[in-house]
């Protein structure tokens, strides 16, 4: 009995969503619940996932929040 935890930052992945859509969340359930039958020969019907939404300050990355590490990251020449 497979129990797959996804966690995402809470925002949109188009302009005008502030969180990830119930049709998303659809998708990457069936996409992991698939993935697992494709490779573990784990069934459908035994395969859990949780989605969990985190406030973006509330996910930290390189040492500062996620939203001053996307602005340095920018700035930051290829």
């Amino acid at each position: 009995m497979p129990i797959v935890t996804i966690q995402v930052t809470r925002e949109g992945s188009k302009p005008g969503n502030d969180s990830v859509t119930a049709d998303e969340k659809a998708k990457l359930i069936e996409g992991v619940s698939q993935l697992l039958l494709d490779v573990l020969n784990k069934p459908l019907d035994a395969t859990f996932v949780v989605i969990q939404e985190v406030e973006k300050e509330n996910w930290g990355w390189g040492g500062l929040p996620v939203d001053a590490y996307r602005k340095q990251r920018a700035l930051k020449p290829d």
